[in-house]
């Protein structure tokens, strides 16, 4: 491999950003990007006169809830770093969006709101990071509110999450009283709403201050100093090969809102953040990404990110080689030849040009109806498949018509590119061919609502059919329409398989019991 390749692959840091909804997740991305000099004030993009609304949140869904509910991708340089954040959907009915995310990044940053603790969403997430042996970093983050005690935070991090944690710094008083954070990897004080020349105090050899200030005589500097004893004494060691491998976390105190200790963070991330790592295939090899020849993968599809194109956006994450604009690439899951005439990179919805990337970039690449989630494109004569990203069972069901019947074109284009994005579900009945939708989560249905009417002028019409029970079959030349009733309906996906909607759990038992010889089986 070319030695230029090789450091420009080696510079690459992919990672997402996880938490529960509201633990700061937007805000400390957008900090991140402030200090990459992505943009110039959180909340408005370089060069760009309007936005008050992050930067990460570009949906117009979005903008108006204040929510994610949309994977955003953002690209910058800082300290001789590549950096690739995916910004994932804190909110749960998003969560096949987050896990498909988690599979294209190569470490994953877990934000922890100090007064909460770790919550549900937060723990979920952890948990696919865990699986997949994800390097994780932790921010606990608005202490200038108050909150728990951070031994009481650490403990929590070790008991309910199961791993070891490592204080990187450690909180110097907290809300109206919050003075700064010890920095023990650096060996000093960093001072909270102080002068930026100000801002940093030295450590003597025995760890305590090395000049005479006024916050030495402060409790919570004496507080702090007697839990820095105790970590040193009792707690664990710093470990950079338990990091790589995701059994310990660094852990980092600070207050994205108020910009502070992000900085620090971002520096030390990147000191221990894994450059980009191999990808398995449906074969069990592996792919490395200096492997001369170019390869990827499609985790994420995203339609009218500029609705005004009506245009389709295939993310690609780069797993190994050099992508250059106009090469040709192999989509192996139908053999045909693409020739890449259009490729971008991101801030967000703010894209550009990009004519050459490297192994953990993530590029977009525009579509015409091409490529589907998990699709596989390589650039050399090896033909893979890389392993299959989870797709989730829906739950909930509803019958969508348009309120307009001469809309029904716009309507089932809309559909159609909406349910490629993965986010939700479509079925259709045997011989009426009503169109049904499913997902995992309420909102989603509300998104999709709003998107319909929003990016494709349609206003639906969308009536609930309750909780099902979804099964896929395996001996689909077996299956009858008698064996349908009053408590299971059977329909075809979006790929013309047979699937049973049962009533629920009982019912579908009831089906097992009665027809043995039917395989059922669901997605996730």
């Amino acid at each position: 491999m070319d030695l230029n390749v090789k450091e420009e692959i080696l510079k690459r840091r992919t990672f997402a950003i996880i938490s529960h909804p509201d633990a700061g997740k937007t805000t400390i991305t957008e900090k991140l990007l402030y200090f990459g000099g992505a943009i110039r004030d959180a909340g408005t993009v370089k060069g760009k006169k309007s936005g008050k609304f992050a930067t990460s949140d570009w949906m117009e869904i979005e903008k108006q809830r204040g929510i994610s509910v949309t994977s955003s991708v953002m690209q910058f340089d800082f300290n001789d770093c590549r950096i690739n954040i995916l910004d994932t959907p804190g909110h749960q009915d998003f969560s096949e969006d987050t896990y498909r995310t988690l599979m294209a990044v190569d470490s994953a940053v877990m934000i922890i709101d100090v007064a909460k603790g770790i919550e549900v969403q937060t723990l979920k997430l952890f948990k696919v990071c865990r699986m997949r042996g994800i390097p994780i970093f932790t921010f606990i983050n608005k202490l200038d509110r108050q909150g728990k005690e951070p031994l009481e935070l650490m403990e929590e991090l070790e008991e309910v999450l199961g791993i070891q944690s490592y204080a990187m710094n450690w909180p110097i008083g907290m809300g109206k009283e919050f003075l700064g954070i010890y920095d023990r990897f650096n060996n000093r004080i960093e001072q909270f709403r102080t002068e930026e020349k100000d801002r940093y105090l030295p450590l003597d050899e025995d760890g305590e201050l090395a000049v005479d200030h006024s916050m030495k005589i402060t409790s919570y500097y004496k507080e702090a100093m007697e839990d820095i004893k105790l970590l040193n004494e009792a707690g664990n060691e710093f470990d950079k090969d338990k990091i790589q491998n995701g059994e310990l976390t660094p852990v980092f105190f600070g207050s994205a809102l108020t910009n502070f200790g992000v900085q620090t963070f971002l520096e030390t991330y990147l000191q221990f953040a894994p450059a980009p790592q191999p990808r398995i295939t449906e074969d069990d090899q592996e792919v490395n990404p200096i492997d001369n020849d170019f390869s990827g993968f499609v985790f994420k599809i995203q339609a009218n990110m500029n609705p005004a194109h009506r245009d389709r956006i295939a993310f690609v994450r780069i797993v190994s080689g050099k992508f250059e604009r106009g090469m040709n690439i192999t989509q192996t899951r139908t053999g045909k030849s693409i020739k890449v005439t259009q490729s971008t990179q991101f801030l967000a919805d703010d894209r550009e040009t990009v004519e050459t990337a490297f192994a953990g970039d993530i590029i977009g690449l525009y579509d015409t109806g091409n490529y589907q989630i998990g699709d596989t494109v390589v650039g050399g004569k090896k033909n893979f498949l890389f392993e299959k990203l989870p797709q989730f069972t829906p739950e909930l069901f509803m019958k969508v018509t348009a309120k307009n019947v001469m809309k029904s074109k716009h309507f089932h284009k809309g559909i159609l590119q909406l349910v490629q994005e993965g986010a939700i579900q479509y079925y259709k009945t045997l011989h009426t061919e009503e169109v049904i939708l499913g997902a995992v989560g309420q909102l989603q249905f509300e998104v999709f609502e709003h998107r319909m009417k929003n990016e494709y002028n349609v206003d639906v019409r969308m009536d609930s059919i309750g909780s099902k029970v979804a099964r896929w079959i395996e001996n689909e030349e077996d299956v009858k329409e008698s064996m349908t009733g009053p408590r299971s309906m059977l329909v075809k996906d979006r790929y013309d398989r047979y699937v049973f909607l049962f009533e629920n759990d009982f019912a579908t038992r009831w089906f097992q019991d009665k027809y043995e010889h039917i395989k059922l089986f669901n997605l996730l």
